[in-house]
Parts: C-alpha cells; sequence; structure tokens
C-alpha cells in the first residue's frame, strides 16, 4: 500500500490545503489550492469586470448616439417631437438619422466589446501563467498577414466609418456614386445600397466610392431653360413663365420648399434652331424635381393659352399670316 505523503500546510486547521488534502488526499493539490483558488477568484473578478465594462460602455453609447434633443426632452413630451421631427424632416430623413446612429452605435459597441474582452483574455491566460509575449508577437504577425489578404474589405470598413462619421449621405438621399447613382436604400460599413430610376437594386462597395455628388442636401438650385422660337417675343414670354412659376411656389404643395422665390435670368443662349430663355430658383434639396415638373406643366398650359410658339413650329413651316399672329 503507497505511502500518503502529508504536506506540511496540512497541519494548518482551517486553511485551503488542510481542506482539500482531507478531501481528496492528493497532496500536489492540497499544495497549490491556495493558488488555485486565488488565481480562480482575480479570472472571475476579471470577467465580472469585463462584463460590467462592456454594460457600462453599451449604455454610453447608446445616450451618445442618442439624438441630442431627445436626450434633453421630458419622456412625456417626447411623442410630440418625434411627430415635429417627421413634419420637418420627413419620414426619410428621420430614418435617415436613425439607422445613422444605429450604425455608428453597432460599429462602437463592437470595437469597444473586441477591446475588452482581448484585453480579459491576455489578463485570464497571465494568471494560469501562460506566457502571453510569444501570443502577442503571434498575434501581430497574423494581424499584418491578414490585413495584406484582407486589404480590400479593411478598405470598404473604413471607408463606410468616414462617410458615417461624416455624413456624407443617408438613406432617402439621391446621390451619384460614379458607378451608380439613385435614390440610397441602405448604408452599411461594407457597401451601400442604391436603387436607380430604372428600379435595378446596386450595391456599391464603399472602398470603390471616389466621389459622391448628393442631391438631397441643403439646397438646390432648379434652372429651367425654355426654347422658344425665333418668331416668339423673348420678353412677354419670360413675364407669363415667371409669373407661372411664381404662382405654382404659392401652392400649400411647394410653400415651404421655397427658399428664394423665382427669377427670370432672360435669353441665356441661342442656337441655330432656338432661343432659350431661363428661370430659376432655390428650393430645399430633394423637392427640385416635383416642384420643376409642376412649373413646367403650368409654363406649358399658358404658353400654349397665349400663343407663344415653340421651336417645333420653324420646323413644321407656319404660313405667314399664323407667325404674325403668334408671339
Amino acid at each position: 500500500m503507497p505511502v500518503q505523503i502529508v504536506p506540511d500546510c496540512a497541519a494548518d486547521v482551517g486553511s485551503w490545503c488542510e481542506r482539500i488534502f482531507s478531501g481528496t488526499g492528493v497532496s500536489w493539490l492540497a499544495e497549490n489550492a491556495a493558488g488555485i483558488v486565488q488565481a480562480a477568484g482575480r479570472i472571475l473578478l476579471i470577467i465580472v469586470l469585463a462584463l460590467l465594462a462592456r454594460w457600462i460602455g453599451k449604455r454610453a453609447i447608446g445616450r451618445a448616439t442618442r439624438a441630442k434633443e431627445e436626450s434633453s426632452t421630458p419622456r412625456f413630451l417626447r411623442p410630440l417631437k418625434a411627430r415635429a421631427d417627421v413634419m420637418v424632416l420627413g419620414s426619410q430623413g428621420v430614418a435617415r438619422r436613425t439607422q445613422r446612429a444605429g450604425s455608428i452605435g453597432s460599429l462602437l459597441i463592437s470595437i469597444l466589446s473586441f477591446t475588452i474582452w482581448t484585453v480579459a483574455i491576455i489578463l485570464i491566460l497571465a494568471e494560469v501563467g501562460i506566457n502571453v509575449a510569444p501570443l502577442l508577437a503571434s498575434a501581430g504577425i497574423a494581424g499584418v498577414a491578414l490585413g495584406f489578404g484582407a486589404q480590400n474589405l479593411v478598405k470598404d470598413f473604413l471607408s463606410g466609418i468616414s462617410m458615417l462619421l461624416e455624413d456624407q449621405y443617408g438613406v432617402g438621399d439621391v446621390v451619384d456614386l460614379g458607378q451608380a447613382s439613385g435614390t440610397v436604400v441602405a448604408v452599411n460599413l461594407r457597401t451601400t445600397t442604391v436603387r436607380g430610376v430604372d428600379g435595378t437594386l446596386w450595391h456599391v462597395r464603399n472602398g470603390e466610392v471616389l466621389r459622391v455628388g448628393n442631391s438631397s442636401q441643403g439646397e438646390s438650385v432648379l434652372n429651367i431653360d425654355l426654347p422658344l422660337s425665333y418668331r416668339a417675343d423673348a420678353a412677354k414670354a419670360g413675364d407669363i413663365a415667371l409669373a407661372r412659376a411664381a404662382t405654382v411656389a404659392q401652392d400649400e404643395e411647394f410653400a415651404d420648399v421655397i427658399i428664394s422665390p423665382p427669377e427670370m435670368q432672360g435669353v441665356v443662349s441661342m442656337t441655330s434652331g432656338a432661343v432659350i430663355i431661363r428661370l430659376t430658383t432655390t428650393v430645399r434639396a430633394g423637392s427640385q424635381w416635383a416642384f420643376g415638373r409642376a412649373v413646367r406643366g403650368a409654363i406649358k398650359e399658358a404658353f400654349d393659352s397665349e400663343g407663344i410658339q415653340s421651336p417645333a413650329a420653324d420646323l413644321r413651316g407656319f404660313p405667314a399670316d399664323d407667325a404674325g399672329s403668334g408671339i
């Protein structure tokens, strides 16, 4: 029968060594009991602190990415403010702000979680006696190799982060990305989804976007070029067009989008077949197309009723009497 070796620490009644040895009879386990218990306690503390740090950081990021106005608005007034935001920004503007805040918040939470758990794992490995220096060196080499292998993916993510932080465009914006143009449907860290005017859904990698033309931010200048026959009175045609444009601008549908009233610039160019007069106005970005369609339709009706001839009249070869009766 083998002789049981009793460790010296087992003589200390109530110690971890004495308890472990009494329960297991394993001397080496009893001798290292105190160290194991202390290491386990420190590991547990590291995990608890990591979870607590992530929880605090996640709440802080959630508050930071939330709209400042919402944070300072009393809870009972927030439903009213939400309806006001929809009236001012429109449903697309609210969706854009919400998605941008959500994307930035998710990114920051991911970075925070990765950092916290990386540090926690390194500390845990150090507690169990593993030398982390070679692991860190190996991780650095692996990171460099991964960076070279996935540099396009990294480029897409970094470009996506820059676009979100700089607010270059958002959901509902009409943009020209070079490779594709249309209305932004979704903005992710790696790709931007754009629906073209023909309904085509384009998925554009953020790293491939070299220039961005946004027609939905700030204000837009609407220029309406009106071709006239050389027989027409350009001054009278300009007065009629300006009057109709001013009437459309006063409609309830467009009253809130007009930044500066319509202005007639007069004759801006002359070609071999037409005299071009230009009507210009400044409107809220994104509303220039609807307002432009309404103005063109109103001007067309006015020109028809007043007999203002288009360049097509010259091509049809109106008789001299008809030409004289028109403007």
